[in-house]
């Protein structure tokens, strides 16, 4: 009996406790592991480096006026918030800031989303200059038609094998392996004006001009109110140096709707053109080629820079004709061709010389063709 109580009032305390201590036990639970829509916890710790390493750029399109504004991602910052050495040495640069005015024609149906950062540092493709691709037979059947076609007679652009095209915003979104297939070997493609504009579509006609298989070059608008250095800098700063580029180019003519109404005395012209051109050379190991059109050649280039290529705008005529004696490499023949690969129109171009020249050239000979 007594051994009955005993065993009967440790069962009973037993019990008591267990419903005493149940808020006591809850009040002590670490919290959940589930996890809300707005906290999330990570499964393993991460590490400074890929904390740091997400960059995002913004693009800011006005309503009102149609301007695209870029932002660049913010730099990456060490531990002593300073930027790396790393950023400061980027195989080319982009303008930090630039706000480029699209008339409301040229506007797309849809906003293309941003480049990714990694996508502009990453380093271009680099070919060499004997390489196959390289070396490989030209496209000579081309079906560009114009807007404005010419008689040339005898002297006529299609008689000559290799045709190419040179762009720049104006076109848009280009089709390149439209172009490709109607017959462009080559293409310059605008990459700078001044020493603070850059197209704003140069890199992505830079990368898809050659991924459709075209040689491709850059050309730089010269601004007579700026000085030579400065624009050197800036060209070189944001043109790739890539084996296998078709040299640069420096265009220079009057532009009557810029906002620079300067125009040198030849003297000047040459001595600005000769330090540009050889900053360029320098660095790029190329001799750059020179673009113009009649009016400006007959004010300032008769007679200079006979050992090096030109580039001759001649819509109306031969260039033996409207540039006399001249030695060039380029013809610019049309300023209104038609292609299904760009929706508006487009600057036609021929190369001087047959297909054994043009993989000649290619190869890295300094050809100077002549007048005729």
């Amino acid at each position: 009996m007594r051994i009955f109580g005993v065993v009967s009032f440790v069962l009973a305390s037993l019990c008591l406790a267990g419903c005493s201590s149940t808020s006591g036990v809850d009040a002590l639970q670490m919290p959940s592991n589930e996890t809300t829509s707005s906290v999330v916890r990570p499964s393993s710790p991460v590490s400074k480096g890929a904390r740091t390493a997400v960059t995002e750029r913004t693009v800011e399109t006005a309503s009102m006026s149609g301007a695209a504004r870029i932002k660049p991602p913010a730099p990456l910052l060490d531990e002593n918030n300073a930027i790396p050495d790393d950023e400061n040495s980027r195989p080319f640069g982009l303008a930090e800031e630039e706000t480029v005015n699209f008339p409301a024609a040229d506007l797309p149906d849809s906003v293309e989303p941003p480049v990714q950062e990694a996508a502009l540092v990453s380093p271009p493709k680099r070919l060499s200059r004997a390489a196959p691709a390289m070396l490989a037979g030209p496209v000579t059947r081309y079906a560009f038609r114009d807007a404005k076609p010419i008689n040339f007679g005898r002297s006529s652009p299609r008689h000559l094998a290799v045709h190419g095209v040179d762009v720049s915003r104006w076109q848009g979104n280009i089709n390149w392996q439209k172009l490709r297939a109607q017959g462009a070997n080559f293409a310059y493609i605008k990459a700078t004006d001044g020493g603070d504009h850059l197209d704003p579509m140069f890199m992505k006609n830079w990368r898809n001009a050659d991924a459709a298989g075209l040689k491709r070059g850059a050309y730089h608008f010269f601004y007579w109110c700026r000085t030579a250095g400065e624009q050197a800098d800036w060209f070189i700063r944001n043109v790739p140096k890539v084996d296998g580029a078709l040299p640069p180019v420096i265009d220079v003519e009057w532009n009557g709707e810029s906002s620079c109404k300067r125009r040198p005395s030849r003297e000047k012209v040459l001595e600005k053109m000769q330090v540009f051109m050889d900053r360029l050379e320098r660095h790029y190991g190329q001799r750059p080629i020179i673009y113009t059109s009649p009016d400006f050649y007959r004010d300032n280039l008769r007679g200079a820079f006979q050992d090096y290529p030109f580039w001759l705008r001649a819509v109306a005529a031969h260039p033996s004709k409207v540039y006399p004696g001249r030695r060039w490499l380029f013809w610019q023949y049309s300023g209104s061709g038609l292609s299904h690969g760009v929706s508006g129109r487009i600057d036609l171009n021929v190369f001087h010389g047959d297909e054994r020249q043009w993989r000649a050239w290619l190869g890295g000979g300094q050809m100077i063709a002549d007048a005729d």
